[in-house]
């Protein structure tokens, strides 16, 4: 006779120990067990329990557009410690959320480590191995010759080493052996089997309820609704209830931020390509079609949040769709990436994989090239998406930054090169800047190394950045500007517009102007590199 593992979701607090080390799936607003985590909270503002807790979250749970996540547990004496792999995190006008509060505040030690090997310190933990040997971070602020992760002054542990195997220098993270883990899934039966029908990732729930169960701790299941045992098809269970201690019911579970169910985000049903809207037509098009003319035909192309998530619709524009394989970090692999709340998820998907899995694919550059955003570029061609000291909770952190650019052949950087104030106009062809942008791009010295140019140089990678005014390409000597926007003044615009000094190609050429006319551009894909 089985236990009945069916517990009320206000029990979740008794559950967990004072201290525990508890890790929590999530990807912002995909997949996160929000009603947990909200009972959590509750039951310490009741209780005053659990107390000093270390929260791992391999990508961010919640945002701040209706899901709060971790927030509902950033309490002062109930978080003690966060490793995550990105946070909660949204424009500068919103208030900032609580979790980046305490962490400014220097109220709970942080770390942010990189997604994909968060996810693989799960799995080492689950084998019983004692960590991840790895070159994904060297040079970036994770390397502990910068900052080794560490987000704030009260954290002064190592989370990270710099150690010598094989008369190779390699980072090495140690095993962080959960007590508790809490995942997400659609469907529960009787015994804890769980399927996911309905979700739009599987993210690392079997990998972190693997780790918590191989060391002794308790798995916590939050779905949407429960079924017989015996009635689930065994192909689809993604986490097998002998690795379920408890589930919880919570019938109103959206399915991401703002998307109470939608059958396309999940790949129940495809949608026919004219249900996808066209790019408003912007300078945002612009820099992702100059994107768009760097991929090759049948290329395997990451894609990351941000104007890079739109140049799978100017494929589309242009009648190319399938061409070009994408493929992002929550396990997404073909289809139509989609964007604002439900990034993370794509409609008609050829497969969808664990995250793990996909880290795996981009550590070990299986994939052609990335298209992701910036925040700062440095004289170094170092990038900065995870940091900003003067508006940090409109940074994520790195999430899989690092583990997509670590090793990637080909990497495309898209962004403006000001910002703060920017006022452009499009006409006839040309830009036209009418108010430059307050804040500088181009800098000395960027706060967060998060991608490294000059591990990058050593490495041969192919890296460009792309502009509304300018494509720059890092070179051996430097950034280096090789194309202009028509009516952009090379001076003026661009060269006098950095805190740096730019190089310029001696085949300094114009931007293709049919890019900055709204009309179809014919765009030719390269021939298979």
């Amino acid at each position: 006779m089985f236990r009945s593992k069916i517990i009320p979701m206000e029990k979740i607090g008794e559950l967990i120990a004072d201290n525990a080390v508890v890790t929590v799936s999530s990807s912002s607003g995909l997949g996160c067990p929000d009603a947990s985590l909200r009972s959590i909270g509750k039951y310490f503002l009741e209780k005053g329990k659990p107390r000093g807790i270390t929260a791992i979250h391999p990508i961010a749970a919640g945002d701040m557009y209706g899901i709060p996540g971790m927030d509902h547990i950033a309490h002062a004496g109930l978080l003690k410690k966060v490793i995550a792999g990105s946070f909660p995190s949204g424009p500068s006008n919103m208030p900032s959320p609580k979790i980046w509060q305490m962490i400014i505040d220097n109220q709970v030690e942080a770390y942010n480590v990189p997604s994909g090997i968060l996810f693989h310190m799960h799995r080492e933990s689950a084998a019983g191995r004692p960590g991840v040997l790895t070159k994904v971070g060297m040079d970036t602020f994770v390397d502990p010759r910068r900052q080794g992760a560490r987000m704030n002054n009260c954290t002064t542990q190592d989370i990270v080493r710099l150690v010598n195997f094989e008369g190779d220098e390699w980072l090495f993270f140690p095993s962080i052996p959960p007590d508790v883990a809490i995942i997400r899934a659609t469907t529960s039966d009787e015994r804890g089997n769980l399927t996911m029908e309905h979700e739009g990732a599987y993210l690392g729930a079997y990998d972190q309820a693997l780790a918590a169960r191989n060391n002794g701790g308790i798995v916590i299941a939050q779905v949407k609704r429960l079924t017989a045992f015996g009635t689930l098809r065994p192909q689809q269970v993604r986490v097998p209830g002998v690795l379920v201690d408890y589930v919880v019911i919570d019938p109103d579970q959206q399915q991401t931020t703002q998307t109470p169910y939608n059958p396309a985000i999940s790949g129940e049903v495809f949608r026919p390509l004219w249900d996808f809207k066209p790019i408003e037509w912007g300078v945002d098009k612009i820099i992702a079609r100059r994107a768009a003319m760097e991929l090759c035909q049948e290329d395997v192309v990451n894609l990351g949040f941000g104007i890079c998530a739109l140049v799978p619709r100017i494929l589309l524009d242009e009648g190319l769709h399938g061409e070009v394989t994408w493929v992002i970090e929550q396990g997404a692999v073909g289809g139509m990436p989609l964007l604002n709340f439900a990034f993370g998820c794509a409609s008609n998907a050829d497969a969808i994989v664990s995250s793990p899995d996909q880290f795996t694919f981009f550590q070990g550059a299986g994939f052609d090239r990335s298209c992701l955003s910036f925040l700062q570029v440095d004289q170094e061609g170092n990038v900065n998406v995870s940091r900003l000291a003067f508006r940090p909770h409109v940074t994520a952190g790195c999430g899989g930054f690092i583990d997509i650019t670590a090793t990637a052949r080909a990497l495309l950087f898209c962004g403006y090169f000001t910002a703060g104030g920017l006022d452009l106009r499009v006409e006839d062809g040309r830009l036209r800047i009418v108010k430059e942008g307050k804040n500088r791009k181009f800098v000395r010295e960027v706060e967060h190394v998060t991608f490294s140019g000059r591990r990058a140089r050593q490495l041969k990678q192919n890296v460009l950045y792309i502009t509304e005014r300018c494509v720059l390409r890092l070179e051996p000597e430097g950034l280096t500007v090789i194309e202009t926007a028509p009516g952009v003044d090379l001076k003026c615009n661009v060269l006098a517009q950095a805190d740096i000094p730019l190089r310029v190609s001696d085949s300094l050429k114009t931007m293709d102007e049919r890019i900055f006319r709204p009309e179809s551009f014919g765009l030719k894909l390269n021939p298979p590199s």
